[in-house]
């Protein structure tokens, strides 16, 4: 949205908000909070354990105004609104809050023209038409990883948003972490020799620890009524209609059903997938073979790679072996075992690189500045602000679309081939799966009526 529109907040929201907007000293630019006119206003659709995590990312910049939130369940509407009212009621000090509308239906949401911006934090399965819709709407988008559940889903993401101009931000919030940017720089200056492969990681269905819980049952089957407050049709959406179960519609059936998701081979991948794809400099391409073996429950509603060990090769000759914690306990060596992580093995050294810290076969390579000939990758100290920053300036965001469209093919090119029981090979500038034709349908899916991309 144009800087014309974030100038008109006060007047244009004064019909919008569920309760009467009140002119504070912050909204006015005092107490170090830029005025209304000047703040880029953010609404959520979604607002499950995500979706709220990310509302208080945004609730913390003073650059920001949540005006909005969308999700299928009221009680959560209400929730969110409240606590999002109750904020600003703290920090404005008028013991009113802003008046958060609250929306069952997103397109109603992105009909209101005072938003700038929307974050998407809904299952999967919602991910692209969600913000298709938005940027078709006008509106700059932030979008929760992983990003779509089909690789055309994904490409028609891409091509819209590029064809409006749309600023674009991936939830992959690694990017913005000083140890994941240094490790990349490492590895792509030539500070560990000659990069040779990589190794990323992440926990599957049945990782030790409370991820185990998912797969004790595999998830209720049995059909159960509809809760009050709750729209079910909207929530399946684009998804094959099926009974509703106490499982299907909770953040497990979510992440787990494949109707809905991929798994977490896409909803926990993307995060050390997009730091090996910063590493290898390959943000505008992904591997070209992959080989390996998974599991598919076969028990209860959880129907996604619960395990996996794959072995890709990018065109430039580099490795990767992707697998989740049980398989990597037993490979990942020579640093602290962590769930999750990237590590890059030169010729000479390697670096290691995961949420609680980084890691390498010399300590002096973690003591290293950067020549000012060297690569210096894009920095960001905070994820949310880089996107509220880049819908300001209208530049490219830490984590643009294209990244996200290249690391989440790799799990799906990953996922196809565990279900195939082949290895897939990929043009990656055609983006296309090579003499497989049953292979490449696998690259789509169907929508259920009405919705289209």
């Amino acid at each position: 949205m144009s800087n014309q529109t974030r100038r008109d907040f006060l007047k244009k929201t004064a019909g919008v908000f569920a309760a009467p907007y009140i002119i504070t000293s912050t909204a006015l630019g005092r107490g170090g909070v830029p005025p209304a006119s000047e703040r880029v206003t953010v609404a959520h659709i979604g607002a499950g354990g995500r979706g709220n995590a990310l509302a208080r990312s945004f609730l913390e910049l003073k650059e920001a105004q949540v005006v909005a939130v969308c999700d299928c369940f009221e009680s959560r509407q209400m929730s969110t609104a409240k606590a999002i009212d109750e904020f600003y009621a703290k920090r404005d000090g008028n013991g009113t809050g802003s008046g958060c509308a609250m929306y069952g239906d997103f397109r109603k949401l992105l009909a209101d023209e005072s938003i700038d911006a929307v974050a998407i934090a809904t299952p999967d399965h919602w991910h692209i038409p969600t913000a298709i819709a938005a940027v078709r709407a006008g509106k700059d988008i932030y979008v929760e990883k992983p990003l779509g559940l089909a690789v055309a889903w994904n490409q028609a993401l891409r091509e819209t948003v590029n064809r409006y101009g749309a600023v674009f931000q991936y939830g992959t919030q690694q990017r913005s972490g000083h140890n994941f940017r240094f490790a990349c720089e490492l590895a792509r200056n030539g500070y560990l020799g000659e990069l040779e492969r990589i190794q990323a990681w992440c926990p599957g269905m049945a990782a030790p620890g409370w991820y185990e819980k998912v797969s004790e049952d595999g998830g209720s089957t049995v059909p159960i009524p509809v809760p009050d407050g709750f729209d079910y049709d909207m929530w399946i959406g684009p998804a094959p209609m099926s009974p509703y179960t106490k499982d299907r519609c909770t953040q497990w059936g979510a992440y787990h059903v494949y109707d809905y998701a991929l798994g977490f081979i896409a909803g926990w991948g993307a995060h050390p997938l997009d730091i090996a794809q910063w590493g290898n400099d390959t943000d505008d391409q992904a591997p070209v073979e992959y080989q390996g073996t998974g599991v598919i429950p076969t028990k209860g509603l959880f129907d996604t790679i619960s395990d996996w060990d794959m072995h890709c090769r990018y065109k430039n000759g580099v490795t990767m072996r992707f697998m989740n914690t049980n398989k990597a306990i037993d490979v990942v060596k020579g640093r602290p075992f962590c769930d999750h992580g990237t590590t890059f093995f030169g010729s000479k050294d390697w670096v290691s690189v995961d949420r609680g810290g980084i890691y390498a076969s010399d300590e002096k390579l973690l003591k290293i500045t950067l020549k000012e000939s060297d690569t210096h990758l894009y920095e960001s100290g905070n994820h949310s602000l880089n996107f509220v920053n880049c819908v300001k300036s209208r530049a490219d965001t830490v984590s643009p679309v294209e990244t996200a469209v290249q690391s989440d093919i790799i799990s799906h090119l990953s996922d196809i081939s565990i279900r195939l029981k082949r290895s897939i090979k990929w043009d990656a500038e055609k983006e296309e799966i090579i003499g497989d034709g049953t292979a490449a349908r696998l690259l789509n899916r169907a929508m259920r009526s009405p919705w289209r991309l």
